[in-house]
């Protein structure tokens, strides 16, 4: 196993966490917060319910004041990264489907 691939404990690091889901706000600079809804049973009947996490992401390329390169509504990829900041543990990888609003 080659050095690069090992952190100091001897395991492998593998891939970082990625979710799909919809910008809910733009409104930070060079950050978007993305809802990402799951499905899950309720403990005790079972019924299915969708539940919603909301994660701060950094996107490079988005500059509230100025210019702006992704809206809400717009369906992202996120993946988990270092800290960026106190709230910011994920990044926008990539724009899946834009939003129909402008």
């Amino acid at each position: 196993m080659a050095e690069s691939e090992t952190n100091t404990s001897g395991r492998t690091r593998g891939r970082p966490k990625s979710r799909i889901g919809v910008v809910t706000s733009n409104k930070m600079q060079k950050t978007v917060v993305v809802s990402v809804p799951r499905r899950a049973a309720h403990r005790q009947y079972g019924k299915i319910m969708t539940r919603r996490e909301k994660y701060k992401a950094h996107a490079e390329d988005h500059d509230y004041p100025k210019k702006i390169t992704i809206h809400e509504g717009d369906k992202v990829r996120i993946a988990e990264t270092k800290p960026a900041s106190k709230d910011k543990r994920w990044r926008v990888v990539e724009i899946l489907e834009r939003s129909t609003r402008v």
